[in-house]
């Protein structure tokens, strides 16, 4: 399988982002979003899945997160369709259970081209760092939705919300680096369609 990259760029009124990204990585990250925990996260997504991300954003944090965090949600999902191309021979499912000390996190995905996302996770602090914590589950919204995957995340076991937090990104970069794996016995897409 070829090395699947993307390079993707998003300017507004509210942000400017450009993103390179790489499915078949080894981790190494640059990521500066103005948002220093959000930074830590996306960090730990692309670490334990084993992407190359490449990240900068100048967004509109005087007015607050969201604009930052949805857009980016957008560019990277526009990135991960990007690179998985065609679908031909991967895996297409993928899932982890991630355990952070006290919590436990779920997350499963299948690469249909269907967007979807199931979240249940619950913060009981308003803000992780100058991160809403809000914007957790727009930010999963945004990528399902502009990558056309399913996308189920779940704490399992709740406990501090930093640990929540990094568990739900490092459980979704664990699952998509099993569903955009190759599956060597699988040629085309993987799928009673005949496309994905």
């Amino acid at each position: 399988m070829e090395k699947r990259t993307a390079s993707c760029t998003r300017k507004t009124k509210e942000t400017d982002i450009s993103l390179d990204f790489t499915l078949d990585g080894s981790g190494q990250t640059e990521i500066d979003t103005g948002i220093p925990f959000f930074d830590h996260m996306l960090d730990g997504f692309a670490r334990h899945g084993l992407f190359d991300l490449k990240l900068k954003v100048s967004g509109d944090l005087d007015v607050d997160s969201h604009h930052t965090v949805e857009d980016v949600g957008i560019v990277l999902g526009q990135a991960v369709r990007e690179a998985l191309g065609s679908k031909s021979g991967i895996r297409r499912y993928g899932y982890f259970i991630l355990p952070m000390d006290e919590t436990l996190a779920l997350s499963t995905i299948d690469l249909s081209g269907r967007p979807y996302l199931k979240y249940n996770a619950e913060f009981t602090v308003p803000k992780l760092g100058t991160l809403d914590t809000e914007m957790i589950r727009e930010f999963f919204y945004a990528v399902s939705y502009s990558s056309g995957m399913n996308l189920h995340l779940k704490i399992m076991e709740p406990g501090n919300n930093h640990h929540m937090a990094e568990a739900l990104f490092k459980a979704f970069g664990k699952a998509l680096d099993m569903a955009s794996s190759e599956e060597p016995r699988i040629r085309d897409v993987w799928s009673t369609k005949g496309t994905l």
